[in-house]
């Protein structure tokens, strides 16, 4: 991770898979470096061999290009509250609400586990909407 101005951002170099006029991806390889991150606990990359990183816009680079990704780690934080963090609530305040309503221990767990697939479906439903929120930015790697 490293600090750029004012905000923190969160950084990961890869490769360049494919480049349109449209988007650049790029296979981010999980690197023995995530051990040393202190946002390792909340990062997707962890524990994991490669990621593909689709970012919009026009950029002159070309497959097997070296590039750095970077995003504001406000988003990273975004990211697990929505993952994470709110469904997690969804459940518990679900399964309680219920029990101190009077429901069965079996009513309840299974009420409270279908809150959570509802909320995933609606987290599929928006997930155009919430895609536009994370930006990433990416830097040529000389």
């Amino acid at each position: 991770m490293s600090k750029q101005g004012a905000s923190a951002t969160i950084s990961h170099e890869g490769i360049v898979e494919k480049a349109d006029d449209r988007s650049v991806t790029v296979t981010i390889s999980a690197s023995p470096a995530c051990s040393g991150c202190h946002a390792e606990s909340s990062c997707s990359l962890a524990g994991k061999t490669n990621k593909s990183v689709t970012v919009r816009g026009r950029f002159d680079l070309k497959a097997g290009d070296r590039v750095e990704i970077i995003m504001n780690q406000s988003l990273g934080f975004l990211a697990v509250l929505l993952g994470y963090v709110v469904p997690g609530i969804t459940i518990i305040c679900t399964l309680i609400i219920l029990l101190v309503a009077g429901a069965g221990e079996l009513t309840a767990g299974l009420a409270a586990f279908a809150a959570g697939i509802v909320y995933f479906l609606l987290l599929m439903a928006f997930r155009n909407r919430i895609n536009e929120k994370f930006e990433f930015s990416i830097k040529p790697k000389e």
